[in-house]
Parts: structure tokens; sequence; C-alpha cells
């Protein structure tokens, strides 16, 4: 079959890797007869480049080339298809099928939530506040996939606001969600994660929450949640399925 390399951004905070590892390590159980293959734009080793390499030298001509992004930022537009065409002029003979980006997708809306309920977010609290914490990008359309899951939850719920927040690059960073939430009426708090592993941006968000709000819960990464699996092989599939072009820059 043809190889499934998924490629995560990468981080210093080995927790990132090890989280990225642990996903595939679900993907592979659900799919045994599939070649997975791990793979980092920076940070984190090996490298994008490296393991295209890798599989062109274990006789493979084809691969899928999987984000594990949560949107169509700098880093599906630009960073991934660098790569790939990067590998594609040392290994002419290589064809490599870029899969779409994780999101957005009702199992990754699914996953955040079953995440914030078992750090025990309540839906019927009226006087709880939400905040649905993600990375930020200077593409808007990014930041909206994360206000549009926020807006969903609050619309199922009894809260007193569900908002995004972003750890950098776009508004309404922690503090300012956090007044948000507290003109609505809320009087307890909690951290959505919009995030696929932890890492240096979560635990800023996380600080942020604490330092503006005491206690708040706080929900864990997406990671390893079977959905989220499912997602990936999907998108494998639908790669595999639509026969998609090799990447240009």
């Amino acid at each position: 079959m043809t190889p499934l390399i998924a490629v995560a951004h990468g981080s210093r905070d080995p927790r990132s890797a090890a989280t990225i590892r642990g996903l595939l390590d679900v993907v592979r159980a659900m799919r045994p007869e599939l070649d997975v293959r791990a793979a980092f734009l920076d940070l984190s080793e090996p490298l994008l480049g490296d393991v295209l390499d890798a599989v062109r030298a274990d006789g493979h001509r084809e691969a899928v080339v999987l984000p594990l992004l949560l949107g169509r930022a700098f880093h599906a537009r630009v960073d991934v298809p660098a790569a790939v065409s990067e590998a594609e002029r040392r290994h002419p003979d290589l064809r490599v099928r870029v899969g779409e980006v994780l999101g957005p997708d009702p199992r990754l809306d699914a996953a955040a939530w079953r995440r914030l309920l078992e750090a025990g977010a309540d839906p019927a609290d009226p006087e709880l506040g939400v905040l649905l914490a993600g990375a930020g990008s200077s593409h808007a359309p990014a930041n909206r996939l994360v206000a549009e899951v926020a807006a969903r939850w609050q619309a199922r719920t009894s809260w007193a606001g569900a908002v995004a927040t972003f750890a950098a690059a776009a508004d309404p960073d922690v503090p300012a969600a956090l007044e948000l939430l507290r003109a609505r009426g809320a009087r307890r708090f909690a951290v959505g994660s919009w995030f696929l592993a932890p890492g240096l941006l979560p635990d800023r968000v996380a600080q942020l929450a604490r330092d503006g709000a005491g206690s708040p819960l706080v929900a864990a990464p997406m990671a390893d949640d079977p959905e989220v699996a499912d997602l990936v092989l999907h998108r494998y599939d639908l790669a595999i399925s639509r026969d998609l072009l090799p990447a240009a820059v």
C-alpha cells in the first residue's frame, strides 16, 4: 500500500512529538496493513524531507503526505508544499500526493468536546464561561474555524458563554476573552483545547487563564482520540481516491 506520512508542525517540547506518535499508534491499530510514518516540519525529528527520502530508499514510488494541521494556515499552504516539492526534485520518480488538513471536520469538534467534558465542564452550568483555545494565525479563516466551533458549543449548552481565544497572532487573547465571558455573567471558567498535542502554546494559554481566573478547568489536547485517528485515515483515503496531483509551490 502507498505509505502514509503524517506530518505535524513539531515542537521543542518533547511531549508534542510523543503525542503525535501516540496518535499514529492508534491509526496503525485501526489499519495494521498500512505503512504509517511520522514526520515534522521543524523543531522535531524526523523532518518531512528525510522521511520522503527514506520512503524512496525503501523502494516506494508513491506516498501520501497528510498534514496533521487543524486548518489551512501558513504551514499547510507554504511549508508542506515546499518540502514536498524539494523532495520531488531529489527523487523525480517519487510521486507524492498531499492530503487535506484535518479541519474543519465534525470529528475534531467531537474530540475537543470530549476532552472538555473529561476535564469536568458541565454543559448545564449557567455560570460557566468556556474559552476554546487555538494557536492563532494571520490567516483569518483558520481563526474563524475556532470561533465557529465555540459558537456551536454555546448553542448546545446553558453556559454563560463560549468564545475562541488565541495564544498568538489573533484576537481575542486570553485576558480579553475572560473579560468577554465575565460580561456575559460567567463566574467559573474552563479552557477547551483546539490543539492536537501539548506544547508551549497550550501551556501559555493555560497559564494565562490561571493568572486571570484562578483555577479554571483545563482540557487536554485532542491527541490520540479515536475519532481523530479515524479522520486521519479518512483524509488518507480521500487523497488516494481523488488521485491528487503532486504538490507545487
